[in-house]
């Protein structure tokens, strides 16, 4: 991602906006903040951050499988992030 995030800086002309859709995900029932990590990777690049959309999905295909089994210790991710960064 910090090679993409790098090729974006340099072809993006100025005052335009540059968005990335994202979602987090979890391993060994313990989150890995994915979004928060690449929107890092682009400010750190040089973007400036404009806006955090949080879109909330629907549909999941996982939910019918959590839905039968109630004996677990976590929360679903049924979201994910649109970060709008601005060069």
């Amino acid at each position: 991602m910090k090679l993409f995030s790098k090729e974006c800086f340099r072809v993006l002309k100025k005052n335009k906006y540059c968005a990335v859709l994202i979602g987090d995900i979890r391993k060994n029932k313990n989150v890995i903040p994915l979004g928060f990590y690449i929107m890092n990777i682009f400010i750190e690049t040089g973007f400036t951050l404009k806006e955090i959309i949080i879109k909330e999905q629907h549909n999941c295909k996982r939910i019918g499988y959590w839905s039968q089994n109630q004996n677990r210790d976590f929360y679903l991710l049924a979201h994910e992030y649109i970060f709008i960064f601005k060069l």
